[in-house]
């Protein structure tokens, strides 16, 4: 009998110690992730944004914007302004193309 009641101590302890131990872990994994992850998003937010196809579609998108901003009403014009300079801060000038630069550059001046 008592050899049984020491298995059962053995075998509560062991379920317990794993218990424990996968709690550890687990706790370990989320610190981990709470200070790795921002980091992480960061690096593929950047590369993202310095890929072709992002550059790309960006040029495209603002020179939409700006055949909009040329055809727009003058009381739509400042709204359209404010967008394309919202969305232009982050590219940078080697990625536009010469014309749409200037365009740029013009909507920056005090109007």
């Amino acid at each position: 009998m008592q050899m049984r009641a020491m298995v059962v101590g053995v075998v509560v302890v062991a379920v317990m110690a794993a218990i424990g131990l996968s709690w550890i872990v687990t706790g370990n994994a989320v610190a981990l992730f709470r200070y790795f992850a921002p980091q992480v998003e960061q690096v593929r937010r950047e590369t993202f944004e310095q890929s072709k196809a992002y550059r790309q579609g960006m040029v495209q998108e603002l020179q939409n914007m700006r055949f909009q901003y040329e055809q727009a009403e003058p009381e739509h014009r400042a709204a359209l302004r404010a967008v394309i300079l919202r969305r232009a801060v982050d590219m940078p000038d080697d990625a536009l193309t010469a014309d749409l630069r200037a365009f740029v550059a013009s909507l920056r001046r005090p109007q």
